[in-house]
Formats: C-alpha cells, sequence, structure tokens
C-alpha cells in the first residue's frame, strides 16, 4: 500500500508540473527562437578579409598576433613634456563603434582605439545621476565634481546663484593654469563655442553655463556687478589672458547686439548688451610689445607664423564652428578641420622648451545626437580621430602624453541585426509591423515627429521619408523631447604616452586630470618627478 501511494503521489506531481509546464509554454512557444532567424547568407560583401574570415587559422592568428603585443607593452615613466587631451563631446562607446564602421568597417579601429591603454571613467554631476558638459568639465580639467550646468566651481555653488559663483573659495583651478604655474604654456581648440560648456572649464568660473554673455545674465535676474559672463572671464579673467591659444567659434558671445559688426556676415550677429566689443578688448589686453592675432577664417589661420605671434585667438562663426559634412557639401572652404586647428596650436604651443598643455574638443559630436542626427555626430567622430593622428603622429611618444575620452554618453544605440558590411545609417531589419526598422535609434528627441505617423498611430516607413539621404536626416527616437538627453553610463579613456598605464581601470572622472599632472609633474598634488 505504501508503495502505492508513492506512485500516486508522484503522478500527481508529474500531472502538475505537466501542467505548469504547459502554461509556460502559452507565452514561450517551443518552436519559437529567442532571436529572429536570419538569413542564411548576407547579401553583399562582408569584409576585405572574407575569405580567410572564415578559417581557424585566421582568427588564431590574428589573436597570437594580438596577444604578442600585449607582451611588448612597456611602462613609460618619463615626465610628460606635453599633455593633450582629446574631448570627443557625447562620444560614447556606441559612438565610437558606429564610428568605425562608417570609417572602414566593423574590424577597422579608429586611430585612437589602438592606444595601449583603455580605462572608464564614472561621469555623474555631484546632484544628478546623468550629467551635462559644464560639470563634467570641471571635474577632467580641474580635478573637482560640482553640480549640473556649473562651472569651475565646487557643489556648494547652486545652479544660476547670481552671489556664491564670485565666491572665489568654491572656485576651482584647471590643468591649463596648473601648466601656466609651471612655466610651460596652455591652449584650446574646439568645434564649439569657445566660451561653451567644456573648453571654458579651462578658465572659467560660474554659476549656470549659459552666462556665456552680459545679456543672458541679466535675463536670469542676475547683474554684471554680480556675475563675470564667461566672454568677459576669456578677455579679463585670470587664466584665459595667458592662454597662448585660443580657437574655436563663438564671436557672437563677444559683440554686441546693437552695435557689433560681425567681420563675415556684418551687424546684427552679435549677443551682448553692454556695447563693447570683447575681440577688440582682448587684442589690447596684452602687455606692451606682445603681439596678439585675431583670425576669422582659414585662410589666416593657416597664414599665421608661430614665431611672430605671441597669442593668437581664432573664432570661425558666430556660434559652433560648422559641421564636417557641411563644410564639404555646402561648399564653405573657409572652416578650418579640427586636424587643422590642432596642428596650428601646437606648432605655437611647442616653440615652449618646457612644453604645453592642450585642450582639445570635438565638440559637434554631441550636438548631432541631441538633434538625433546620427551622421553629423559620427562623421564629427571620424574628424576627432584624424585630429588624434596627426598629433600622436607629430609628437613622441617618449614626452607627449596624449589622453581621450568622453564627457558623457548619448541616449543613442546601434541595434538589431545588420548583414555585416551593412550601411551603417541604413536599416537592420524588419519590424513585426512589416516596416523595416533603423540600425541606429535613440531612446529620446525629435526623431520621434519623423519617425511616428501621428494620425495612424503607426510608425512610418523610413523608405518613404523624402530626406533619408540627407545629412540632417533625423533618425527615429522612441519618445519626444526638445533635445535628445544625454546618457549615465561610463565612458572609456585611451591614453599613449608618458605614465599612460595609470589610466586604465574604473575610477571617478575627476582623477583624470590629477593622472595627467602626474605624469607632467606640474600642480600641487602627487607627481612623478617627487619620486625621481
Amino acid at each position: 500500500m505504501a508503495m502505492a501511494h508513492r506512485w500516486a503521489l508522484w503522478c500527481v506531481v508529474l500531472v502538475v508540473f505537466g501542467l505548469a509546464h504547459g502554461s509556460l509554454n502559452d507565452d514561450y512557444d517551443s518552436d519559437k527562437r529567442l532571436h529572429p532567424r536570419l538569413p542564411d547568407e548576407p547579401k553583399g560583401p562582408q569584409s576585405k578579409n572574407a575569405e580567410q574570415e572564415r578559417t581557424i587559422e585566421y582568427w588564431r592568428n590574428q589573436a597570437k598576433a594580438t596577444v604578442e603585443q600585449l607582451l611588448k607593452k612597456k611602462e613609460n615613466t618619463n615626465t610628460a613634456k606635453n599633455v593633450i587631451m582629446f574631448l570627443g563631446d557625447g562620444m560614447s562607446i556606441a559612438t565610437v563603434a558606429m564610428a568605425r564602421v562608417y570609417a572602414g568597417g566593423e574590424e577597422k579601429p579608429l586611430f585612437f582605439e589602438e592606444f595601449p591603454y583603455i580605462g572608464m571613467s564614472k561621469t555623474y554631476c555631484v546632484n544628478y545621476q546623468v550629467a551635462d558638459s559644464a560639470c563634467t568639465a570641471t571635474a577632467y580639467l580641474t580635478g573637482v565634481k560640482g553640480n549640473y550646468e556649473t562651472i569651475g566651481v565646487n557643489a556648494h555653488v547652486p545652479v544660476r546663484d547670481c552671489h556664491a559663483g564670485r565666491n572665489r573659495s568654491t572656485h576651482t583651478s584647471s590643468i591649463g593654469q596648473w601648466a601656466m604655474d609651471a612655466g610651460k604654456d596652455a591652449g584650446i581648440v574646439t568645434t564649439t563655442r569657445v566660451t561653451h560648456a567644456s573648453p571654458s572649464g579651462m578658465y572659467a568660473h560660474t554659476a549656470f553655463r549659459d552666462w556665456e554673455d552680459d545679456y543672458w545674465v541679466k535675463q536670469d535676474g542676475c547683474t554684471s556687478e554680480q556675475v563675470d559672463d564667461i566672454a568677459h572671464q576669456l578677455v579679463y579673467g585670470e587664466t584665459a589672458p595667458r592662454l597662448r591659444v585660443i580657437l574655436g567659434g563663438g564671436r557672437r558671445e563677444f559683440l554686441d547686439r546693437e552695435t557689433g559688426v560681425d567681420p563675415e556676415y556684418g551687424p546684427g550677429r552679435g549677443f551682448r548688451s553692454d556695447g563693447r566689443n570683447l575681440i577688440d578688448e582682448w587684442l589690447k589686453n596684452g602687455p606692451v610689445g606682445e603681439n596678439r592675432t585675431f583670425v576669422w577664417k582659414r585662410s589666416d589661420l593657416l597664414a599665421v607664423d608661430p614665431h611672430r605671434t605671441d597669442r593668437l585667438l581664432g573664432m570661425f562663426e558666430p556660434s559652433h564652428c560648422a559641421y564636417n559634412l557641411d563644410t564639404v557639401h555646402k561648399n564653405l572652404p573657409e572652416e578650418p578641420s579640427l586636424a587643422e586647428m590642432v596642428d596650428k596650436a601646437t606648432d605655437l604651443l611647442s616653440l615652449n622648451p618646457k612644453g604645453f598643455f592642450l585642450f582639445v574638443e570635438g565638440g559637434r559630436i554631441d550636438h548631432g545626437h541631441h538633434d538625433n542626427e546620427a551622421k553629423y555626430a559620427i562623421d564629427e567622430t571620424v574628424q576627432f580621430a584624424k585630429a588624434i593622428e596627426l598629433a600622436r603622429k607629430k609628437f613622441s611618444e617618449e614626452d607627449t602624453l596624449i589622453v581621450v575620452t568622453s564627457d558623457h554618453s548619448h541616449s543613442v544605440s546601434f541595434a538589431g541585426y545588420p548583414n555585416r558590411g551593412n550601411d551603417i545609417f541604413g536599416t537592420a531589419g524588419t519590424g513585426k509591423d512589416g516596416l523595416p526598422y533603423m540600425t541606429i535609434s535613440y531612446a529620446n528627441g525629435l526623431g520621434y515627429n519623423t519617425h511616428v505617423d501621428k494620425v495612424k498611430g503607426s510608425r512610418a516607413d523610413v523608405r518613404q521619408l523624402d530626406n533619408f539621404n540627407e545629412d540632417n536626416f533625423p533618425f527615429p527616437a522612441m519618445l519626444p523631447v526638445e533635445l535628445e538627453t544625454h546618457g549615465g553610463e561610463d565612458v572609456a579613456v585611451y591614453a599613449s604616452g608618458p605614465w599612460s598605464h595609470l589610466f586604465t581601470g574604473t575610477y571617478e572622472q575627476n582623477i583624470i586630470p590629477h593622472a595627467m599632472a602626474y605624469a607632467a609633474c606640474i600642480g600641487k598634488g602627487h607627481q612623478a618627478c617627487d619620486k625621481k
């Protein structure tokens, strides 16, 4: 009887398990796959090494060569005479991967991806999980984390506080200032306005990043007696007047909206409301006998003689510099490339026998993403890589440290199941609604309005969109917001040159300037020279 009872109990258990298993299969059909069925053989060229990639030997030899390269790495503990920091604004890991495909193929790294040491930095602000370019600039240039939208001040300063930013005890000093205090030269190159959040981290102290000129200070209820706008700080501040070279955009912040005359476009392009021309004031602000040069077009920049120029200010647009794709497709020959600006800047800076610190920003990567215009963002990333290549080949790894990183991520995604060799800006597959979906998409942004048919309540067919092939084509976004948002995940740090091995691991973003200063023996923190 006991044996029969146990058998009956087992039968009940098996029946219950079978029913439960069946209920699970209501949601998961065993005939369905956890991934979509793909074509047996993708169409089109796969890669330049397609035949070799089908063999075992190819991958084994590739792995062997990579290991051999890793074994050859030696820690360089020379003092860094020169330090160049390249900041790809908004250059997320996904952006790097997409730019790699765009530039040459999935397997072809961008130039800086072959730097020997790579780490990850945590980008949050003191008061926000997802950062902006202001609090991050304070972190990676001054070594102190601050609040969202504040620059060059610690977290005791609330955003838009008219009084707190004037408290010098809250001010942070940048690695550019540390370099100049040590007798080196320093400079800024950017594709944004020179008063924008990232470059102003080198010299400004402000409770709000948008106070680039006096007009916007007044619009927020403050006065010029309470707040020094960022353009004013570039001319009269403690750090910026000492910078050897400043190149980017942003003439409007230096010219009056009523009386200002832009050298390229004429009157009506200024933003100031105080009647001042800060470009002229910058030219006159140096000591007697100092040769200060202002340029606003590419031909004048290329003609600058470093040996006859003590300080150089170049601003090539009223606002941000033009996208590279626009300079090509809209025929803008007087727009310098980022690489050309870096080349001229380093010509000037390298005349100092003690060396230099240069901050370089590929700033329009960020702007392309904010507008969901991925073509702009990814092309700007490739231009950014070209500028890095120029600098690395121009200066020896023995005495020049180059650090490449980003300030924050973006909500952009590289997803789907596109064929190898597929156009990164193309479609990746077909959704359950029967319409194609794109390889690149965003979590949010105004691309929503292009890709959602509000009348039908369904997605638009991208094949039918008139501007699909335009540079400014907005890629799909899941929900509408005025500007696509940043992302909060860590960003990569790539390093080459003296003490580049310090930039491995995962660390806070504010560690970066301290590590660069250690390598160059500048600043008030730990220095490599102390041990020597």
